[in-house]
């Protein structure tokens, strides 16, 4: 389940939905979830489970970080502030959003390469299937599991307390 090498998330920089950038390094001793989001995705719903979920779960060490993403059927198309509005408005999203990324080509962000190369999805295939792909990181940095976009957040959540 777990795989290392000598890099972990916290050798990583994201910038945030403010374009500010933020070093991983302030997570951690977090368990973070990790996903890739879309705001006209059929997937968009699980947003009300995983802010559900981030609410009960915060204050034990849970950190959840959005990465919004248009490269599956161009279904995140806004830019910084319409993708904060549509959150905050459609399911009062308190959880660190990030700017919109790549995660899979030649443009993937170095977060996402590290991710896919640390876990690997069905027969070893590294490349992001759709929006909504989750990744567990435990207290360490360590990506521990990886879901897929249909894996509901609440079908996962026995995972994250084993490891808050």
């Amino acid at each position: 389940m777990e795989k290392t090498n000598s890099l972990s998330i916290y050798d990583f920089n994201a910038i945030n939905i403010n374009g500010e950038s933020v070093p991983l390094a302030n997570y951690k001793g977090k368990t973070l979830l990790i996903v890739n989001v879309a705001s006209k995705c059929g997937f968009t719903s699980q947003y009300k489970d995983l802010e559900e979920i981030y609410k009960n779960y915060k204050d034990q060490g849970l950190e959840i970080l959005a990465f919004p993403c248009n490269q599956f059927g161009a279904q995140e198309p806004g830019d910084a502030e319409e993708i904060k509005k549509f959150c905050s408005l459609s399911y009062d999203v308190t959880f660190s959003l990030f700017s919109k990324v790549d995660v899979n080509g030649d443009n993937a962000t170095p977060l996402y390469q590290y991710l896919k190369e640390a876990l690997p999805g069905i027969l070893g295939t590294k490349a992001i299937k759709w929006n909504f792909t989750k990744f567990l990181v435990n207290k360490e940095g360590v990506p521990q599991k990886r879901y897929a976009p249909n894996d509901s957040p609440k079908d996962i959540l026995s995972d994250i307390k084993k490891i808050l």
